[in-house]
C-alpha cells in the first residue's frame, strides 16, 4: 500500500506543482493542496500512516538542510538586527492578540495564554521552499527569515517551558533554558572542529558518495540533538547545512543532497501536510475558524513587517518578510498536542487550531509571491 501512495504522491504532486506554477504561484502551493485532494476528505488515495510521516519529517529535515548550504554567513551576520526585530515582534503581536482572543472566547487566563503563545509559532519550512522557487533564499529578506525563524523557535519553546510550569507540570524553567544555550554552544563548536573534520575523514573512503553520507550524518545528527534538547529538528538541520556550508565540500553536498530530497523526501512532506487534514465535525465551528485564522495572518504578518520596517526595510519588502513568517506548520501543531495533553486547550479548539495551522500554510506561498514578485 506505501509503494502505491508513494507513486501516487510523486506523480500527482509534481503535476500540481506545475499547474500552480503556470498559474503564476509558486509550485509549493499546488503540492500542499493536491495534498488534500488525495487525502482521506476528498478521494482518500493516501493515508496518514506512521511509515509515511517519518518519509514527510525526512523531508522537512532535509529541506531546511538545503537551506542551510544555501545560506550566505556573511549575509547571516548582517541580518541579526533585523531578524532580532522581526523576531520578537512577530511574536509579541500574536501572542496580545492570541490572549485577548482566548479571554473574548471566555478561555480561562492561562489557556487565554497558551492561545496566544500557539499562534506565536512559526514554521519556515513552506517559506524556504518558497523563497528558492522567488530566487530569494540567498537574499536579505531570506536570510532575515530564516534567523528570525530560529529567534522565534528558542523565544517560543522557553515560554511555553515557563507557562506548563505554571499549569502544573513538571517542567524546570532553568533547566530547558541550559539545555537550548548548551545545544547552541555545542552546535557552534562541532560546526567549527568536528564537522570539516569529519568531511575530511569520510572524503577518501573507498566507497561510493562518502562525502554525501557524511553530510547526511551530520544533519540527521544535528537534527537529533535539536529535538534532545528541545529545540525544533529543523532548526538543528538548518545549522547542519550553515556549519557544512563553510567547507569546501558545500557544493558537492548540495547537489546530491538536493537530488535525493527533491525526488522524493520533501514532495511527500508537502503532500502529506494536505493529508493530515479531515474536515468532519468542524462545520459548526466555521466562523471560531475564520476568526482565528484572520488573527493569526494578520498578527504575524503585522508584527513582522513592523519589525522589518524598523531594520531599515522598506515596505514592500517588509511585508515580503511578515508574509514569509506567517505559515505555523509542524511546530504549531507539535505546541498544540503538548496543549491537549495538559488540558490547555479541548479537543474542539486543538481540531480548529489544525484547521488554521493548514489555512495558515496554504496561504503563506501566494502572499510571498504577491510582494516579492518584481514590479
Amino acid at each position: 500500500m506505501l509503494i502505491i501512495e508513494l507513486a501516487a504522491i510523486l506523480l500527482f504532486s509534481k503535476i500540481a506543482g506545475d499547474i500552480s506554477v503556470r498559474l503564476g504561484q509558486p509550485a509549493v502551493l499546488g503540492k500542499l493542496l493536491i495534498g488534500i485532494v488525495l487525502g482521506p476528505t476528498v478521494l482518500g488515495i493516501v493515508t496518514n500512516t506512521d511509515v509515511l510521516e517519518e518519509i514527510s519529517q525526512i523531508g522537512v529535515i532535509l529541506l531546511m538542510f538545503i537551506a542551510g548550504l544555501e545560506t550566505d554567513v556573511q549575509e547571516f551576520k548582517r541580518t541579526g538586527k533585523a531578524s532580532t526585530y522581526v523576531g520578537v515582534l512577530g511574536i509579541v503581536v500574536p501572542l496580545t492578540a492570541g490572549y485577548l482572543a482566548g479571554i473574548y472566547m471566555e478561555l480561562p487566563t492561562l489557556e487565554a495564554v497558551f492561545l496566544g503563545l500557539l499562534l506565536s509559532a512559526t514554521s519556515v519550512s513552506i517559506s524556504v521552499q518558497a523563497l528558492k522557487e522567488m530566487g530569494k533564499l540567498k537574499s536579505k529578506e531570506g536570510t532575515t527569515i530564516l534567523g528570525a525563524a530560529v529567534i522565534d523557535d528558542i523565544l517560543v519553546i522557553i515560554s511555553l517551558a515557563f507557562l506548563m510550569s505554571l499549569a502544573g507540570g513538571d517542567v524546570q524553567l532553568g533547566e530547558v533554558i541550559l539545555k537550548k544555550v548548551l545545544f547552541f554552544v555545542v552546535a557552534i563548536g562541532l560546526a567549527w572542529k568536528v564537522v570539516p573534520w569529519v568531511l575530511k575523514k569520510f572524503a577518501p573512503l573507498k566507497v561510493s558518495e562518502a562525502v554525501i553520507s557524511a553530510g547526511l550524518i551530520i544533519c540527521f545528527s544535528y537534527a537529533f540533538l535539536a529535538e534532545y534538547a528541545g529545540v525544533a529538528g529543523i532548526i538543528g538541520a538548518y545549522i547542519a547545512g550553515v556549519a557544512i556550508s563553510l567547507t569546501n565540500y558545500k557544493h558537492e553536498v548540495f547537489e546530491k543532497v538536493e537530488t535525493i530530497s527533491y525526488s522524493i523526501f520533501v514532495p511527500v512532506f508537502f503532500t502529506s501536510i494536505g493529508v493530515t487534514i479531515e474536515f468532519i465535525g468542524i462545520g459548526d465551528q466555521i466562523w471560531l475558524i475564520v476568526f482565528l485564522s484572520i488573527i493569526a495572518i494578520l498578527t504575524k504578518l503585522l508584527g513582522s513587517a513592523v519589525g522589518a520596517k524598523l531594520a531599515g526595510f522598506n515596505w514592500r519588502s517588509s511585508f515580503g518578510i511578515g508574509s514569509g513568517m506567517v505559515s505555523r506548520g509542524e511546530v504549531a501543531l507539535i505546541i498544540a498536542a503538548i496543549g491537549l495533553e495538559a488540558a490547555l486547550l479541548t479537543e474542539k479548539l486543538f481540531a480548529v487550531i489544525v484547521v488554521v495551522v493548514l489555512i495558515t500554510t496554504i496561504l503563506t506561498p501566494p502572499m510571498m509571491k504577491l510582494f516579492f514578485q518584481k514590479k
